[in-house]
């Protein structure tokens, strides 16, 4: 599956293709291990597509990458605390 396709996938649709795309991979090596599949491109292929699921749900989780479906919210920017915070520390020395 493409990666556009995958961004654009529900959070429900994403947890129900990544079990799939997992018990898939699962029967593949189960089959590779008993001699009757020699289709390393696909174990390859499914390898991928789980860890590309599991990039775009955490992206979700943590904010990083927002899907069309949502809008962007503002991020807020932070003040340079550490400057500040290491010269209150050289004036009480």
């Amino acid at each position: 599956m493409e990666l556009e396709k995958i961004r654009n996938l529900s959070d429900e649709e994403l947890a129900g293709h990544e079990k799939a795309s997992a018990e898939q991979l699962f029967r593949l090596r189960f089959q590779t291990a008993l001699g009757q599949n020699d289709g390393v491109k696909k174990l390859r292929e499914l390898r991928k597509e789980i860890a590309q699921i599991k990039t775009v749900a955490r992206e979700r989780q943590l904010g990083i990458r927002v899907t069309v479906k949502q809008e962007a919210a503002p991020v807020a920017k932070k003040a340079p605390a550490k400057k500040k915070a290491a010269k209150a520390v050289k004036e009480t020395r």
